[in-house]
């Protein structure tokens, strides 16, 4: 297949290659950037006769989404050193957030609030008095006269709630349909 050839499967498989991306850890805008930088390349190099071209995009992609991190972690080194080779004097920014900042993290935090209000009361407790009190599960379990294990169970649809919303938080975009089914098993 020719370079025209396969910047046609790309534009078709675009989509599922973003999909492929936002599975692999990136962010939407980082997806977006790897995609324009491999249609970019299929635009400007040669590339040779390809016999999958699905599979040669796909390994593209995740050759890009590498390069892509690697970059970043490397800039983000050189960030790091110069600020530790400059004076104490240019440390001295202020490290408060902005007030745009501050109150999305507070938005954000109200909303997790309201999905720890959401789960069963029991669950709830149980989840605070292990994150944030720091008991141990087995004094919880002990004081609420259930196994450990029911402490667990207890602790993990506190977490889920918590990822689900997290993932509302981060994105948006619909919650996994395990994480949509569960929300509505803890909602009733």
């Amino acid at each position: 297949m020719s370079s025209s050839g396969l910047m046609q499967t790309f534009m078709q498989i675009r989509p599922a290659l973003h999909r492929f991306l936002i599975a692999r850890g990136t962010s939407a805008a980082e997806a977006e950037d790897v995609l324009q930088e491999i249609s970019l390349r299929l635009s400007t190099d040669a590339i040779g006769p390809v016999a999958d071209p699905r599979a040669y995009l796909y390994k593209m992609a995740s050759n890009q989404f590498q390069l892509h991190r690697r970059t970043e972690q490397r800039r983000t080194r050189r960030e790091e050193d110069w600020v530790d080779s400059t004076s104490e004097e240019m440390r001295e920014i202020d490290p408060g957030a902005s007030a745009e900042l501050q109150l999305i993290q507070r938005e954000q935090i109200a909303i997790l609030r309201a999905a720890l209000d959401g789960l069963p009361e029991r669950t709830r407790w149980v989840f605070l008095q292990f994150r944030v009190e720091g008991e141990a599960q087995k004094q919880i379990a002990a004081t609420l006269g259930i196994s450990v294990s029911a402490v667990e169970k207890h602790l993990t649809r506190a977490y889920g709630a918590i990822a689900s919303t997290k993932l509302l938080l981060d994105g948006d975009h619909a919650l996994p349909r395990h994480l949509r089914q569960a929300r509505g098993r803890h909602e009733h």
